[in-house]
Formats: structure tokens, C-alpha cells, sequence
């Protein structure tokens, strides 16, 4: 006797292949759960091929359905049907699943089958071999099962942009060790030099392909390249992969475009909401600049408020519409001119002309021209140091204000020559000090009272004389070259369109003068080694 073995009786009915014929069993509804239909079963004894049944004796048998073997018909051999597979693949067709009906009396597909099978179906990718392999030992009959997966493509990045600058600055102070907020480092400004990079463009990726389970490629979607946001003084690389400043600058962004900015201005003062100042460029201040405040700009300076203790340095001009009130604090240093419309109360330093309607009480290094014009045209009290030539309507005051002018030499040099002064006196106190120690040690050297440690000390009280001397010569020899080279120049000039009054000394070359009487409508020059007074020269 043979009979299926893989559930068909699962459907409620199943066969049995005897000797002595072929015999039906319905198994009964409280058992099986189901309700048998005579064509189901009449269409499946036609699908196991069996002959010389009575459709009859099957209605009747399916209506008592008692579980009991009921005999159809005579013994014939059993038509044995395989298992059989049906392909589901996704619209996708990213993914493909198997459902097996199951054998009845035939056999089960072996691994190498059921692939076969699949790559009929035209699923040859991505297939789960472990799933296929446990489905075949141990089968799972009518339902489906994913048995392959396609792999989805991997779109391109989209390129992306490598700042080389902050894109925003924080104005939070900065917190010093000892606890107090310093106001005035607040680093808002963003300083680029020409040639510097300020963006590099970060190529898209292409993405990787991908594959359904058809073994169809898929193309990826390629990344979008950037569009460097380019704007005023900026260039793009010949490689067009950066954007580069054309000039020197402040880089800032604008409408989402990068430009670099020649002149950084300040709408208001320089107080605590804008800090110390450094740019590579122009600066313009609308307003005042405070106390305690600094500016130092790669070009000129221009403050059309008031300047008061405040430090200002330029490479170009430093152009002050209201003047400076420094508060013996005030600090201007620039490479090119200052024009002022009154300094008092400061230290100044330009390489060029100094141009103002009032100095005073100031301490003054020019390399040009001091010129004191306008409705004053007075410089009063203080040090004033100038190559070229002073001219002023008004030098001194009726109070005998001290007053010291000293022209006709460059400001380095002199300054250059006191610095030397300095150091030749400091340097050969030094010298002597050595030497004294060098003599003393060589005392006891004679008398065999030199330790080892002592021994050290000669060779290195030996060494610092012999480099303190030569350095000493060295300093002596460019001494006397700025002494030759002070006493060779002199030929400024101090020109007065008013009055010049006692209190002033004036310094032209080596030469000097007190002024002990006023001094009117003058030039004063020098003349070999004195100071005389000529007319006023236009």
C-alpha cells in the first residue's frame, strides 16, 4: 500500500494504493476543519490519472465523509506527481519569492533544481542560497517565500564646499584667566590675502551600480557638481576647483555669494560691540573710536568721529576728520601721511607728511613734512622730531609752553642713534664686569685654588667677555656712522608765519637754539654749525 506523504491529506481527502485496489478516505469535518467539494476531488483523481472510477460512488463517499477507506476503483499503479514551483518576481523586480506546491507520491526539488528552476524564470541574481538550501531539506509547502534580492544602486554624493574661512564670528567676549571679559578681542573680522583659498569645491561621487534580480543593471544617479558661489574680487582656479581672493581683504558673504571686501567700515564707534580692529584693507569709522580701542589696517584709516586713547596703525594713511584727544594714551603709527584736524595729548609716528590744524602737548616722529595749517596752525608743547621741514602759523605759546623741535635729521636715524648710546654705555658695564671676573678667577688660578666648577667659570667668563667685546664693536662701528651721517644732514627748515615764542628749543642737524624772544614771520635754518634766522619762506 502507498499513499502521498508530503500533507495532501491537509486538503481533506487522500488516496490509498492497495493490492486489491484504490481506496478514497474523506477525512470528517470535526477533524479536518474542511469542508470536501466532489469536483476538488474528482478533478484531482483525474490529475492522478485514475481510471474506473463511479462519480457516483465519489458523491456519496464525499457526503458521509466518515474517515473510513472507501474503495474507487481497481488496483492500478499510482501516477506519482513531483513537486512543483511557482516564480514571483516584484514590479520592481528587485525581489523574487517561490512558492512550492508539494509532491504527491513524486519527489522534492533538490537545491540544484529548484536554482535550475529559478534561472528558467529568469532570477539569476542575488539569490539566498541558505534560504533555497533549508527549504529543500525541510520544505514549506504553499506559501511564498523570498528567495532572491536584488541590490539597489548607491546614487553619487553631490559635491560639497570646504570652507577655508568662518562663516559666521561669534561676538562673545573673550574670558581672561583672571576672570574678567575682554571687550575688545571680539575677531569679527575675517583678514584674506590675495592668492589665499577661500573654498574648495569637493568633486560628486558617480555612485555605484546596481543589480535586480533579473541580473538587470542599474545605473546610478551621478552627484551634482557645486556651483562656486563667486562674487566681487574673487577668482576661480584654472582647475575650477577653488575660489581664490583676487585682493587683500575682508571675505564675507553676501547674497550667498563669496566676495572679498577692500574697505571694512564701521557704521558707528569702535566700543565694546565692534572690538579691536585688524584688517588687511581699508578701514572707514563713521563714528568715535574709544579709549582703550585699537585699529591696525593693511591700508588706510579714516575716522570721521574722534579719536581719544586709542591706538591706530596703518600701512597707508591715517586721515582723522575731527582730530585725536589721546589722553596721553593715543598712539598713531602709519607708513604713509596723517591728516588730523587736531592731535593733542599723543604719541604719533608717520614715514610721511604730518598734516594738522593744531599738535599739541604731543610727542611727534615725522619722516616728511610736519605742516601746521588752517585757522590755528599751532603746535605747542611736547617733542617734535621731523626731516624734512616744519611750518606752522604759530610754534610755542605766551606762557613759554616748552616746546622742542628737532628737524632736518630722519626720526630713525635719531632714534636709531640714542637706542646705540644706550646700549654702547650698558654693554661696556657689562665688559667690565666680565673682565673684573675673569682677572679674579685668573688670581686664584696662579695660586692652584681653582675647583673644577670654578674651572667652568673662567672658560665661560672668557667667552662672555670675548662676546661682548666684539658685539661692543660692532655697535661702536654703526655709532660712529649715524654720529658721520647726523652731522652730515641737517638741511630742514622751521618756518613760521606768526610767531615762534620763548620756550621753544630748536634742533636743526646737530645745531641748537633756545628761543628767548619771539620770533616772527621767520624761516630758520641751518647754517655750517650755527642756526640762523632768515625771512619767512612762501
Amino acid at each position: 500500500m502507498s499513499e502521498n506523504n508530503y500533507g495532501i491529506g491537509s486538503k481533506g481527502y487522500r488516496l490509498e494504493f492497495c493490492e486489491d485496489g484504490v481506496f478514497l478516505i474523506i477525512t470528517p469535518l470535526s477533524e479536518s476543519g474542511i469542508i470536501v467539494n466532489v469536483d476538488d476531488v474528482l478533478n484531482y483523481l483525474d490529475k492522478k490519472q485514475i481510471s474506473g472510477y463511479d462519480c457516483d460512488r465519489i458523491t456519496e463517499i464525499v457526503e458521509i465523509a466518515d474517515g473510513s477507506s472507501q474503495k474507487i476503483a481497481e488496483a492500478q499503479e499510482e501516477y506519482k506527481i513531483d513537486a512543483s514551483t511557482m516564480i514571483k518576481i516584484s514590479n520592481d523586480k528587485m525581489k523574487a519569492s517561490i512558492e512550492i506546491t508539494p509532491p504527491d507520491g513524486g519527489k522534492m526539488l533538490s537545491c540544484e533544481e529548484m536554482i535550475k528552476v529559478l534561472h528558467e524564470g529568469n532570477v539569476v541574481f542575488g539569490l539566498d542560497t541558505d534560504t533555497i538550501d533549508a527549504i529543500c531539506r525541510h520544505p514549506v509547502f504553499d506559501q511564498e517565500i523570498a528567495i532572491a534580492k536584488g541590490v539597489e544602486p548607491v546614487h553619487g554624493k553631490d559635491g560639497k564646499m570646504q570652507y577655508h574661512f568662518e562663516l559666521s564670528k561669534s561676538r562673545t567676549p573673550r574670558l581672561l584667566e583672571d576672570g574678567r571679559v575682554d571687550f575688545h578681542e571680539l575677531n569679527l573680522i575675517e583678514n584674506v590675502r590675495a592668492g589665499d583659498v577661500l573654498i574648495t569645491a569637493i568633486p560628486p561621487t558617480p555612485g555605484e551600480s546596481g543589480k535586480n534580480v533579473l541580473g538587470e543593471e542599474l545605473p546610478p544617479i551621478p552627484g551634482k557638481p557645486v556651483i562656486l558661489p563667486k562674487g566681487k574680487n574673487v577668482d576661480i582656479s584654472d582647475d575650477g576647483h577653488q575660489l581664490l581672493a583676487s585682493t587683500d581683504g575682508q571675505v564675507e558673504i553676501v547674497n550667498h555669494k563669496v566676495n572679498v571686501c577692500e574697505l571694512y567700515e564701521v557704521k558707528g564707534n569702535v566700543d565694546n560691540s565692534v572690538g579691536n580692529i585688524d584688517f588687511v584693507g581699508n578701514v572707514v569709522v563713521r563714528g568715535n573710536v574709544l579709549t582703550g580701542f585699537a585699529i591696525e589696517a593693511g591700508g588706510t584709516v579714516e575716522v570721521q568721529g574722534v579719536v581719544e586713547g586709542a591706538t591706530i596703525k596703518a600701512a597707508g594713511d591715517i586721515i582723522l576728520r575731527r582730530g585725536m584727544q589721546g589722553l596721553n594714551k593715543g598712539v598713531l603709527i602709519t607708513e604713509g601721511d596723517i591728516v588730523a584736524k587736531y592731535i593733542e595729548h599723543s604719541n604719533i609716528t608717520a614715514k610721511g607728511d604730518v598734516k594738522s590744524e593744531a599738535i599739541m602737548h604731543s610727542r611727534v616722529r615725522c619722516g616728511g613734512k610736519l605742516i601746521l595749517s588752517g585757522k590755528k596752525g599751532l603746535i605747542v608743547g611736547g617733542l617734535v622730531r621731523v626731516w624734512q621741514e616744519i611750518s606752522a602759523k604759530m610754534i610755542g605759546s605766551p606762557m613759554a609752553t616748552v616746546t622742542e623741535l628737532e628737524v632736518g635729521i630722519d626720526p630713525e636715524l635719531r632714534e636709531r642713534y640714542k637706542e646705540l648710546k644706550d646700549e654702547l654705555v650698558k654693554v661696556e658695564s657689562e665688559i667690565k664686569k666680565a673682565d673684573q671676573a675673569v682677572q679674579l678667577l685668573k688670581k686664584l688660578e696662579g695660586l692652584n685654588k681653582l675647583d673644577e666648577q670654578k674651572k667652568q667659570l673662567l672658560v665661560k667668563s672668557i667667552k662672555t667677555k670675548v662676546l661682548l667685546t666684539n658685539n661692543f664693536m660692532e655697535m661702536k662701528k654703526e655709532f660712529v656712522n649715524l654720529e658721520e651721517k647726523l652731522e652730515e644732514e641737517g638741511s630742514g627748515k622751521v618756518k613760521v608765519l606768526d610767531v615762534i615764542y620763548p620756550g621753544t628749543k630748536v634742533t636743526i642737524g646737530s645745531p641748537m637754539m633756545y628761543i628767548r624772544e619771539n620770533i616772527q614771520y621767520a624761516t630758520l635754518y641751518r647754517d655750517e654749525a650755527e642756526i640762523k634766522i632768515g625771512a619767512y619762506e612762501k
